[in-house]
């Protein structure tokens, strides 16, 4: 029998690759004539280049970037052939910056824009694969548009730093001294415009600590209105990781991906969804959210598309969920505090792995 395991990660406990070892060795110990593949997945969050790199191999560089304060940082991409795989959370992610000086007012992407230009005039890529979300930003990606050769001017001509206290009080955006770009793929599993009650700052500001939601979204307007972007801003994924799925697509000229139907098809994962016999996926919550556009639920698509078993291994699972596959397990059933089902996550994993091993060496025998 042969098996597929394909899971993203378990935030704060497991990355996709380490997730799905946990699942293989515990099949492995329970029914050793189990023919295993591993494809670790992602959707284009955090943890997004690991998977990449897990599935796909490549090589990690590295540049010295900012963060979202502007402090000077180390910020990591991949490079797989001529493509360049990044994170906006390598370099402008919510989890560089302490919490008690998180301000959404005095923080750009400028980071974002300096990878880019690494990858393009250091490293030649022909392409850029950019994973968005878990960002400290709301800028609509005006910080890494200067770092790519834009400029903002307020009404009397003064050019003004590209941070949503200054840019305020913007009157013109100067967009052709932009470099010239590859391919630009944006990576995203949310479909928010840039603006309104389902925008960026009224659905993702609060946690960042955006206090003021209609200040806030008045300078987001202000960018876009200056820059010529209003038919932008209206695209699905638009409002995705504070504006910067706007600012990557007209700033840049990139295209929104699916993450997870993009790496699925550089990892042929349809064709080895089809060699399988049973296919296992998870990640660390399977919610109301997994549906849309999240790995699992993509997972679960392609194997019941084709005929297969699906099976779901997740840290938990909430009701009306467990709905897209035909078994599932969640580590939090097992009665343990959060603390100790992600501490010992490998393991709890693990022993779900054999009680479906069980399953399967029965029907195998």
């Amino acid at each position: 029998m042969k098996v597929l395991i394909a899971c993203d990660k378990f935030k704060g406990s497991m990355t996709a690759a380490e997730a799905c070892e946990s699942i293989a060795d515990g099949l492995s110990e329970v029914c050793s004539s189990l023919e295993i593949e591993q494809a670790p997945i992602a959707d284009g969050g955090e943890g997004f280049t690991e998977a990449v790199r897990d599935s796909l191999g490549g090589e990690w560089v590295s540049c010295r970037s900012l963060d979202a304060l502007g402090r000077a940082c180390e910020s990591r991409y991949l490079i797989v052939g001529d493509t360049a795989v990044m994170e906006m959370a390598e370099s402008c992610g919510l989890e560089m910056i302490e919490k008690d000086l998180r301000d959404p007012e005095y923080s750009n992407t400028a980071g974002v824009g300096i990878m880019m230009r690494d990858a393009v005039l250091t490293h030649k890529v022909k392409r850029i694969v950019m994973g968005i979300g878990g960002s400290a930003t709301n800028d609509a990606g005006a910080g890494m548009a200067v770092e790519l050769g834009a400029k903002f001017y307020d009404a009397n001509g003064q050019l003004l730093m590209p941070v949503p206290f200054e840019l305020e009080r913007a009157a013109k955006a100067e967009l052709s001294g932009l470099i010239e770009m590859p391919e630009i793929l944006v990576a995203c599993d949310v479909r928010n415009p840039l603006l309104g009650e389902n925008g960026a700052t009224a659905i993702y500001g609060p946690q960042k600590g955006v206090e003021d939601i209609g200040k806030m979204e008045n300078i987001i307007e202000t960018i876009m209105r200056v820059s010529g972007g209003e038919a932008v801003a209206e695209l699905d994924g638009a409002g995705a990781s504070g504006g910067l799925g706007f600012g990557l697509m007209h700033f840049a000229g990139g295209t929104l991906v699916n993450g997870f139907e993009w790496l699925a098809g550089e990892l042929k994962l349809e064709l080895r969804i089809a060699r399988a016999d049973v296919v296992i996926t998870g990640e660390g919550s399977l919610d109301a959210q997994t549906a849309e556009g999240k790995g699992p639920a993509g997972v679960a698509q392609m194997a019941k598309a084709a005929g297969k078993t699906v099976v779901a291994m997740a840290g938990r699972i909430e009701d009306g969920a467990e709905t897209m596959f035909d078994r599932h397990y969640a580590i939090a059933d097992l009665g343990l505090s959060l603390d100790q089902c992600i501490a010992r996550g490998k393991e709890l994993l693990r022993d779900l792995a054999k009680e479906e091993a069980a399953k399967l060496a029965t029907s195998v025998q």
